[in-house]
């Protein structure tokens, strides 16, 4: 019998719905103003990868915002997986059904008011789809970026830390890189040091040296940008955190993106501030290619000792 398609579903509190049908209360905080902290995750064989960690990111993003979380891990899991039930997500020779899982904690309902009162619950909206498929040329080629004029909220400000519903900032950087000819931004920090892309840590490979912006610079710490400084500590390509200037992106050999959904991705080409391109490996040079194929091994291995989280 043929694969049945994963069905896009929502589980906005408790409530199992298709996607496209899923309501929220027009006086809900996240819809208001952002202010709600989500995740995301896929699965591998049914598995969630990483899913400790991005409970542990979510958690430190609402402490961030000091928005206490209503709902237990285990409940929201629980939920998690009625909501995959719902979609049918299922284990299939090809993939396809494999799911991306994004849930959302909103602070909740209450008045148009900035003040978050402090009784209020949180409300949570898990939404279910399949596995997005990215395009070929970026899997196969690379992503163009551009370096923006458009400059990452300082960190002092709006730390990147706070995995938020609020993506203005991104939003316009990457409006901006599409404008500039790219699939999407490298921002700068208001400091001129490289940071991130619009949803996605990058890193850089020069002279055999493979570095990702400093955490100090202001980016999100990317869980999967986590697992392979793990992974390059033990293989003989340590991961350098460094200040990154323009003028060191105009030096760089090779260049990849990373996200739970990306893997790693690389990097064909970035547009400098000068207007000029820094053309790069097509596919990812050797050293890209090697770290992508580590990736997967290491993955492979985490679906096997993780077996027994299988959402199916």
């Amino acid at each position: 019998m043929p694969a049945v398609a994963v069905q896009p579903t929502a589980n906005i509190d408790g409530v199992l719905s298709p996607l496209d049908d899923a309501r929220i209360p027009v006086l809900d905080r996240g819809f208001l103003y952002g202010d709600s902290v989500y995740e995301v995750f896929r699965t591998y064989d049914g598995v969630p990868l990483f899913w400790r960690e991005h409970f542990e990111r979510m958690e430190n993003s609402a402490r961030l915002i000091h928005m206490p979380i209503a709902q237990s891990r285990e409940e929201l899991m629980a939920e998690i997986r009625r909501a995959v039930a719902a979609a049918g997500g299922r284990p299939s020779e090809d993939g396809t059904g494999e799911v991306y899982v994004r849930w959302h904690l909103s602070r909740g309902v209450g008045p148009v008011d900035l003040y978050p009162d402090p009784n209020l619950r949180t409300s949570f909206m898990i939404f279910v789809k399949p596995v997005p498929k990215w395009k070929q040329a970026h899997c196969e080629v690379g992503m163009r970026l551009a370096v923006t004029d458009v400059r990452r909220n300082a960190a002092d400000a709006l730390s990147p830390n706070i995995k938020s519903g609020n993506y203005l900032n991104n939003i316009l950087g990457l409006a901006e890189a599409v404008e500039r000819g790219a699939d999407d931004c490298l921002m700068l920090n208001h400091e001129g040091y490289a940071t991130e892309a619009s949803n996605s840590n990058i890193f850089f490979v020069t002279d055999g040296k493979v570095q990702t912006p400093a955490d100090s610079a202001g980016n999100l710490r990317g869980i999967t940008g986590a697992a392979l400084r793990k992974i390059g500590a033990a293989a003989g390509w340590p991961i350098h955190e460094e200040l990154l200037t323009v003028d060191d992106l105009s030096q760089v050999d090779e260049a990849f993106v990373t996200s739970a959904t990306r893997e790693v991705m690389p990097v064909a080409a970035i547009r400098l501030p000068s207007g000029q391109w820094r053309e790069l490996p097509p596919g990812g040079g050797p050293l890209t290619r090697q770290i992508a194929q580590a990736y997967k091994d290491y993955v492979a291995e985490y679906v096997v000792a993780e077996a027994n989280a299988r959402l199916w």
